[in-house]
């Protein structure tokens, strides 16, 4: 497995998939998602350059955020439990999976409490699938509305996962749903709030997402290989 190698194959198709929706690389973050990754794949994968990290669970990623301390940024974009929310604030730097007011309430006091300001992006459910998490795209502005308030956290953007798709093409409608309603909650103009951030796409779809104004790509197997 040649991380590296893996990773510079990632960061052209980004640049050819920019270049084809006229955007410049720049524009585009790659978090290299390293859930079941051992700690010294990711080290060659931090080697290499990767400018951030995402895991899904916080119990499996503090033992590599322990080890591995703060090199890049590390992003949460897995769901989230209240009661972990302590442990979050602590670990990420972003947290991509913010879905309910009790939720974004605790990450905020837990974040004052460390004295520091952790970026969150709001999980859109775009086809309110059962077994997701996200809100319905009716419920975002009552949910940024009460987020706005918060010290502690930092409403950025918004992240979604579509339904799987039978080529990377099928999850192209719903790219652009995601990128229309962040259009559409920039335009609410909520004081504290930036919807600057778009995460969507991942190994499988990346280059539709890029063309569709992703601004994070979330990439773990193309990178780092199958999961064991």
């Amino acid at each position: 497995m040649d991380v590296a190698a893996n990773l510079a194959a990632v960061r052209d198709r980004i640049a050819r998939a920019a270049g084809q929706a006229g955007r410049s690389p720049a524009e585009i973050l790659l978090v290299g998602i390293s859930k079941t990754v051992d700690v010294e794949r990711i080290q060659q994968a931090l080697a290499a350059g990767i400018p951030a990290l995402g895991e899904n669970r916080v119990q499996e990623a503090k033992a590599k955020v322990d080890t591995l301390g703060h090199p890049v940024p590390w992003h949460l974009v897995g769901s989230l439990q209240t009661n972990k929310a302590r442990d979050a604030v602590r670990l990420f730097d972003w947290i991509q999976s913010v879905d309910r007011p009790e939720l974004a309430r605790e990450l905020a006091r837990r974040a004052r409490s460390e004295g520091k300001v952790v970026h969150v992006l709001v999980e859109v459910n775009l086809a309110g699938e059962a077994t997701k998490g996200g809100i319905a795209p009716t419920q975002l502005k009552a949910l940024l509305e009460e987020i706005a308030p918060l010290s502690g956290i930092k409403a950025k953007g918004l992240m979604a996962i579509p339904p799987p798709a039978d080529n990377p093409d099928g999850s192209r409608s719903w790219f652009r749903q995601l990128r229309e309603l962040r259009e559409t909650a920039a335009g609410w103009k909520l004081p504290g709030v930036e919807m600057t951030e778009l995460s969507m796409g991942m190994s499988a779809d990346f280059e539709v997402a890029i063309e569709e104004g992703a601004t994070m790509v979330r990439v773990g197997t193309a990178i780092f290989g199958e999961r064991h």
